[in-house]
């Protein structure tokens, strides 16, 4: 495969780093949502907005690599319909690495509780405490977090139809070394 089929070391890299930050970062989500108040529960928060602030500042860095670099072309036999399909998921997964991790940061700034990253230093808070909203951007942040498990799950799904039944070696551009 030639090196313009491919995406650059620097978006294959930042791709799977986000890819296993998010999943971490649901899993936590899962796990610590239905836990009983403790210091286990509390960690499992920090950590959960710690992913989530990383994931934001990588996506911020992937967005202007993608800006700044060229994506390998789709490859000619894949329709245009498939073409538009990829290009929109790949679009609406952007908004949604953006806005997952914002409605997290603005539901726990209307809820009143401090983002304090690697425990080193407080995030300013944006919103005032504000219980009246506070349910309402819980449930947004729970709403596009769920989009994008869906819309990650069709991406994942799409990748393995081209890898396995496809076989067109799309799968390759992503995919980490030579």
């Amino acid at each position: 495969m030639a090196n313009n089929e491919r995406y650059s070391a620097v978006s294959v890299a930042l791709h799977w780093l986000i890819a296993l930050l998010i999943i971490a970062a649901f899993s936590l989500g899962w796990v610590m949502t239905d836990m009983k108040i403790s210091p286990t529960k509390l960690q499992y928060y920090s950590y959960h907005k710690w992913i989530g602030v990383t994931v934001l500042a990588l996506v911020a860095v992937r967005l202007l690599n993608r800006l700044l670099s060229q994506a390998p072309d789709y490859p000619a036999h894949m329709s245009v319909w498939q073409q538009k399909a990829a290009s929109y998921t790949h679009l609406l997964l952007y908004v949604l690495m953006f806005a997952v991790p914002l409605s997290g940061y603005f539901y726990t700034c209307a809820a009143g509780y401090p983002v304090v990253y690697l425990g080193l230093f407080e995030l300013p808070s944006v919103i005032a405490p504000n219980p009246e909203i506070k349910h309402s951007l819980k449930e947004l942040h729970e709403i596009l977090t769920y989009g994008m498990a869906a819309l990650v799950l069709m991406h994942i799904a799409a990748a393995l139809k081209h890898q396995f039944i496809d076989k067109d070696g799309l799968l390759r551009r992503m995919m980490p070394g030579k």
